[in-house]
């Protein structure tokens, strides 16, 4: 179990790594398009496409998972403090084990339209460039599915999964 565990955290490592590096060319992209719009009066083709359906989307769904390891979800805990620690644990794993439903299921919805529109060759076009963007739908269904392993992994291992801050 602490083998899949190191490898869940270096994963996890990886994706914020990736998100940074998303970051970052978002930035860097649109200051040379607005440069490049102001100075030469010539600005990058698709900007505004390439970062509504690559950038935004990354970095809108990428972290899923890093979010539910690192406990930064939204927690509503007004019952918490009136259950016993024992209720506290069956409440835990009930959360995990429906919020996992429900990444497999946006996992599953999700990659489906992705498949879909791979098979079209799904494109858009902008000052007449063509620019693909079947690729930017894998994003969703890989920041589902892991963050479906991530709250998976809770069911089984409860303790792992807590911030470190409470830890």
């Amino acid at each position: 179990m602490h083998a899949i565990l190191r490898l869940r955290d270096i994963a996890l490592s990886g994706l914020a790594l990736i998100g940074a590096v998303a970051v970052i060319a978002l930035m860097l992209h649109v200051v040379a398009d607005v440069a490049m719009r102001n100075l030469t009066n010539t600005p990058i083709p698709a900007t505004f496409e390439i970062v509504t359906h690559y950038y935004m989307v990354a970095l809108a769904f990428i972290p899923l998972a890093w979010v539910e390891r690192s406990g930064g979800m939204v927690q509503v805990e007004v019952m918490e403090g009136l259950m016993s620690p024992a209720m506290t644990r069956v409440s835990d794993w009930l959360v995990a084990l429906l919020s996992t439903a429900i990444y497999v299921a946006l996992f599953w919805v999700t990659l489906q339209t992705a498949l879909k529109n791979f098979d079209t060759g799904t494109f858009v076009m902008s000052q007449s460039t063509r620019l693909v963007t079947w690729p930017g739908y894998f994003i969703l269904p890989a920041g589902f599915g892991l963050a479906a392993l991530v709250t998976a992994l809770r069911l089984i291992a409860p303790d792992t999964a807590k911030p470190e801050a409470a830890k």
